[in-house]
């Protein structure tokens, strides 16, 4: 029988195909004891579940390739880290050896102690890492039983869950499935940004679905609004196919815009950006006509390895994407692990207090000096192939700034003694994500040649909300009045100290909020490729005069509603 089912759009696009039920894996086992004499073949079924899970994990990674790799393997290796962890298999281990628990109900044991922990926790980023602790206990249950642990597709099915990892995400995608609805979730968690660059219809928080649907069902999903029809009639299915008609009418138009410029209606040219990791990023971002490379993130080289890369591998990563870009500029980012990055070389701390807090981006660059040398050499080798920016995270003040300034006139003086072909000057700008730098920029935007607006953290931090954390709802969003304030702020700094202004997150990714930016002043975005034709599309149909003349009106709302309502006005038509 047909059932509108509501949800929260997640990533757009329309899906029409079979439901694939993947339910929650079940820990509500029973206690179970076993005999002494049993205990020795326990661990052993145990320990076997967990070499499965390794190998599974794996294959899953050898399973994807390119940029995709680079993008979904740090979730890969987090659960390969939290799977050697001793804290969680040690606890299993003395609850089968000395508990005499089937390895079952000590999974489940050792689920809940952890779990209390981590709800006791006052940081909210914290307390969201259950999520990737029920994820790798999911696996193990799985492997005990048999079952496989990492999720499986069919062409044209849309698979219905509880929640999904990204890495589990694009396999699925590979696999040939459509679309995606999930329980839980947040639109701004990873797995929705990923889906969103995957092009991947995404709809998440439609607990309804996966209590009432079945292996079979014929369901529509759409990720632009959230609804989802299940068993949809003649008329559900007229609606969709005109909607994919539609669809494909647009991708057409915005194809046809990879050589025209980002130009606005009155002529104001908005110069676009392309964040990227990989030479596949860059040469997608130069195909679709991107002025360069505003973000080009180095963490990939150190997620994937065993043992930290050295200068020579570093500078061959960078003088390719120099070379993908054929004269555009490149922006690198230098070292920005920590927080939920974690990589195989102890380089970021795992044992943090407050890791989002903590030992990362430029704190852990000054940290390590070497660590920081060998970069700003290996970028300085590269310049010699083209035009190079560097971006420095996490900057809370004028002197971390100034300190890598200093070193990278060190390196560079290293390199031209050694007779290697560098820039003759290398411009050097300030990530600004941490409300202390939004606050104090004019005491130190001199010392910048460029800065880029980090929105994903200053977020975060402005509002002390978890992007990720799903229970916190809409708390977090940068349609808050504090965020318009500090992004008009900086934006303004940088306008009359004529220093340019980049804006890098996710916000600059969303064509619903370019009228929005363009009215702040801004003239830079930096984003993904897999949206910079939709976002050249709204600036080409912008008139940029009257959104500036609006800004004053933004900046006068009180609340997210206000704020909503201004869009509404000042969208395109």
């Amino acid at each position: 029988m047909r059932q509108l089912l509501p949800g929260t759009a997640a990533a757009r696009g329309c899906a029409l195909g079979q439901a694939r039920v993947r339910l929650p894996h079940a820990l509500d086992v029973e206690e179970t004891k076993i005999a002494t004499e049993a205990v020795a073949a326990e661990l052993r079924r145990f320990h076997a579940a967990v070499t499965t899970v390794r190998a599974e994990m794996r294959d899953l990674r050898d399973r994807l390739h390119g940029a995709l790799a680079h993008e979904v393997g740090e979730f890969i290796d987090l659960h390969a880290l939290l799977l050697d962890d001793p804290e969680l298999l040690s606890g299993i281990d003395d609850l089968i050896r000395t508990g005499h628990y089937s390895a079952d109900y000590a999974l489940r044991l050792q689920r809940n102690r952890l779990a209390a922990v981590f709800e006791s926790m006052d940081d909210a980023y914290l307390r969201s890492r259950i999520d990737d602790i029920d994820q790798v206990i999911g696996r193990l249950h799985a492997a005990l039983h048999s079952q496989h642990a990492v999720l499986q597709g069919v062409s044209g099915e849309i698979l219905v869950t509880d929640s999904v990892a990204p890495a589990e995400l694009a396999l699925l995608q590979s696999q040939g499935v459509v679309g995606v609805v999930t329980a839980g979730g947040s639109p701004l968690s990873h797995s929705a940004i990923l889906a969103r660059s995957l092009h991947l219809p995404l709809v998440v928080g439609s607990p309804h679905l996966l209590q009432k649907a079945n292996d079979g069902d014929v369901l529509i999903i759409d990720g632009s609004t959230g609804l989802v029809v299940l068993e949809p009639n003649a008329g559900d299915l007229r609606a969709h196919h005109a909607r994919v008609a539609e669809a494909r009418r647009e991708r057409r138009q915005l194809n046809r815009l990879r050589r025209e410029p980002s130009r606005t209606r009155d002529g104001i040219d908005i110069k676009l950006w392309a964040n990227a990791e990989s030479r596949d990023d860059v040469s997608e971002a130069h195909a679709l006509g991107a002025a360069g490379v505003g973000l080009y993130r180095t963490e990939f080289l150190f997620l994937g390895s065993n043992a930290l890369p050295d200068e020579d591998a570093q500078f061959r990563a960078y003088r390719d994407a120099v070379l993908a870009m054929t004269g555009r500029t490149v922006t690198i980012r230098t070292l920005d692990l920590g927080a939920d990055k974690a990589d195989k070389t102890g380089l970021a701390l795992r044992d943090e207090p407050n890791p989002a807090l903590g030992l990362r981006g430029v704190r852990l660059s000054l940290a390590r000096p070497e660590l920081l040398r060998a970069q700003l050499r290996a970028i300085g080798r590269a310049s010699g192939y083209g035009p190079i920016r560097i971006l420095v995270p996490m900057v809370t003040a004028a002197e971390e700034l100034q300190a890598v300034r200093s070193a990278l006139h060190a390196a560079l003086a290293e390199l031209r003694a050694e007779g290697l072909e560098v820039a003759a000057h290398i411009p050097l700008g300030a990530m600004i994500e941490v409300p202390s730098a939004a606050l104090a920029l004019r005491s130190f935007i001199g010392g910048c040649d460029f800065i880029s607006v980090g929105t994903n953290d200053l977020v975060q931090y402005l509002l002390a909300a978890d992007r990720t954390n799903e229970s916190l709802g809409e708390l977090y969003s940068p349609l808050h009045p504090a965020v318009l304030r500090v992004l008009h702020d900086v934006i303004r700094t940088g306008l009359r100290r004529r220093i340019p202004v980049t804006v890098c997150g996710e916000i600059a990714a969303d064509p619903t909020f370019v009228p929005l930016l363009l009215a702040l002043g801004l003239t830079e975005l930096s984003l993904h490729p897999a949206t910079l034709l939709e976002v050249r599309q709204t600036i080409r149909n912008s008139m940029h005069a009257q959104l500036r003349a609006a800004a004053p009106s933004l900046l006068r709302a009180r609340n997210r509603a206000s704020i909503l309502r201004w869009l509404n006005t000042h969208s395109q038509p």
